[in-house]
């Protein structure tokens, strides 16, 4: 899961465009609690796909919460966005 946060920190904070998949999606990454917390969200923006997380730094581990999607589908896209 380390590699996650890794992967997280990557993202530019607040809105961005990606492409992912071959489809150009809309990428919101915001930050709370100190840094302690990340909430991600990627729609499709010309369709209807998303992505949405949320990722907390706990003091001895970190965990991942996907909203309503599998982790695989989350992992994947965490790994394979295109920036610019």
């Amino acid at each position: 899961m380390i590699e996650i946060a890794h992967l997280i920190d990557k993202i530019p904070i607040g809105y961005s465009e990606v492409l992912y998949s071959g489809a150009r999606y809309s990428l919101t990454r915001q930050v709370f609690n100190q840094g302690q917390s990340d909430k991600i969200f990627a729609k499709e923006l010309a369709g209807n796909d998303f992505i949405s997380l949320n990722f907390y730094r706990l003091k001895n581990s970190v965990q991942l919460k996907p909203c309503e999607m599998p982790s695989e589908k989350v992992i994947h896209f965490l790994k394979h966005p295109k920036f610019g």
